[in-house]
């Protein structure tokens, strides 16, 4: 008999869960190999299906995620890979966003807001252009973008705000922020003895910006981020060792290595197979940090331990679990 009162307790507690799911959240930010430089043409025959447009590859829809590109009006649209302005190319999030959907099968929300050619560090008090800066007094003399300032951070927390405000407060279940996945670094090659400072205050910044404004504590929300190639133009090694030292730093800042990354032939974006690369690395983290089952089983395994992995393939198999991860 108590055995049967434990089962039906438990049976109670599943479909709760079940029934009172939040939706899935990801922010994403960055410069140009956030927005996107790879042609829509080699994106992966899993995605391409997904095309209206089977010439060019500029047009069509995934089923699960919705997404909130650059805008100021928090509305979300199904989601096709492009870049910030230009249709027709792709980075690693759209493949992130194809192994959610396979993995979920429900929807999710991404937002997005990515700049090419982008800088953390403002060069003076007086510099024209666009910036993603967290320092305090600059910010308080500047505004968002989109409201003829300089202040990229501002553009994407109103962002987040006008998602938050008009999309997915409104929905049933309620929604919560899984993580905030950046790449950008590259235009911060004349700042690079700023950019440990700068990188870690605008991560502070964003976390508490999203305390505030849900009310839910997110000062430990995983960053994943990865290091500039080394074969890039612009790379420097104190950025990248800025990186590592966040990450060493952060217990929820995962750091991917790209040092070994391909770029195209201007030495500057990713080529697909980088692109591909980072998301699968991206998206270990992501599985191991969340069980990213259909409606379940949300809560993050081992909060502190960055060894604990899931392996993730392309084909949508999950590999052999970590010794030090429980197997659900």
């Amino acid at each position: 008999m108590m055995k049967l009162g434990i089962l039906i307790v438990c049976l109670l507690s599943f479909s709760t869960r079940i029934l009172f799911a939040q939706a899935h959240v990801i922010i994403t930010a960055g410069q140009s190999n956030t927005d996107g430089r790879v042609s829509n043409s080699l994106l992966p025959a899993a995605i391409k299906k997904f095309a209206t447009d089977t010439i060019h590859y500029t047009k069509g829809a995934y089923p699960y995620c919705k997404i909130s590109q650059n805008r100021t009006d928090g509305i979300f649209v199904p989601y096709f890979p492009k870049g910030r302005i230009s249709d027709g190319v792709w980075t690693y999030d759209a493949i992130t966003y194809y192994l959610l959907g396979q993995r979920l099968k429900e929807d999710f929300y991404e937002v997005k807001y990515a700049v090419v050619g982008t800088s953390i560090q403002y060069p003076n008090e007086s510099a024209k252009g666009r910036y993603w800066s967290a320092n305090e007094q600059w910010l308080e003399k500047n505004t968002s973008y989109e409201n003829g300032g300089s202040s990229l951070l501002l553009s994407f927390t109103n962002a987040i705000d006008a998602a938050i405000d008009n999309t997915l407060s409104k929905l049933k279940n309620g929604y919560q922020i899984d993580a905030f996945l950046w790449h950008q670094g590259e235009s911060d090659d004349r700042y690079e003895m700023e950019y440990y400072h700068n990188l870690k205050s605008l991560i502070i910044y964003v976390r508490n910006h999203l305390t505030r404004k849900t009310g839910k504590d997110y000062s430990d929300l995983p960053f994943i981020f990865g290091t500039i190639p080394t074969a890039n133009r612009h790379y420097k090694s104190v950025i990248n060792t800025a990186m590592q030292r966040i990450s060493d730093e952060d217990l929820n800042a995962f750091l991917i290595d790209m040092s070994q990354g391909e770029l195209q032939i201007d030495k500057t974006h990713f080529n697909e197979k980088s692109a591909e690369y980072l998301v699968n690395e991206m998206f270990k983290i992501l599985d191991k940090k969340f069980s990213f089952q259909s409606t379940v089983f949300r809560v993050a395994k081992y909060k502190v331990d960055k060894r604990c992995a899931i392996s993730y393939t392309f084909d949508g198999t999950v590999g052999t679990c970590h010794p030090c991860s429980p197997c659900i």
